[in-house]
């Protein structure tokens, strides 16, 4: 079978993008089942990912948690530093949506230390991250740390042209700027 789990991801992908969620999780589910029977790990991981995702948009997180947790072992095991740090950026994204602060956290300070050190990482994946931060920092009443997080998303979202991020940021800079009466 190869390339079946990859031609499933891709279908995946696809209907996904096609807002057709059911396609897309039969299609992921698949391509798990055949990847943990040929001992894929690496595919598999891919695979779980992409199932955490699907999850996530049928507001399962608790199931996409699941899919996300065996992912980062795999890619942990596997030596994957950039699928690492995306798959606990999920891990910490999920933990906040549920109002778990104190477990997402450690998650955010993980996945960023690992983007931070490693030299090809994409700047949205690291905006992304530190995003996720900046909203946990800012709702626990941290604001300088919210502000300077705030300030780097802002720039690596400029970097690679993602008006809704830069959009995001300044709209919450500008609100951490009325809340402690500074011009940002």
């Amino acid at each position: 079978m190869p390339g079946v789990p990859e031609r499933l991801l891709t279908q995946a992908s696809q209907a996904r993008r096609e807002n057709r969620l059911a396609d897309a999780r039969r299609a992921l589910v698949e391509a798990v089942d055949l990847c943990r029977k040929a001992g894929s790990r690496a595919e598999l991981a891919k695979a779980l990912t992409g199932l955490g995702q699907i999850e996530r948009d049928l507001h399962r997180r608790e199931v996409a948690l699941q899919h996300y947790e065996e992912a980062v072992a795999i890619y942990r095991a596997e030596g994957d530093v950039l699928m690492l740090a995306h798959s606990i950026r999920h891990v910490a994204d999920i933990h906040l949506d549920e109002g778990r602060a104190e477990l997402a956290e450690p998650h955010y300070h993980e996945a960023l230390n690992l983007y931070r050190s490693h030299e090809q990482t994409p700047p949205l994946d690291l905006a992304n991250a530190i995003r996720g931060l900046a909203i946990l920092t800012h709702d626990a009443g941290r604001t300088d740390e919210a502000r300077l997080l705030w300030q780097e998303a802002r720039d690596l979202y400029a970097v690679v042209n993602v008006e809704a991020g830069v959009a995001e940021s300044s709209r919450r800079l500008a609100l951490l700027a009325q809340k402690t009466g500074q011009a940002e």
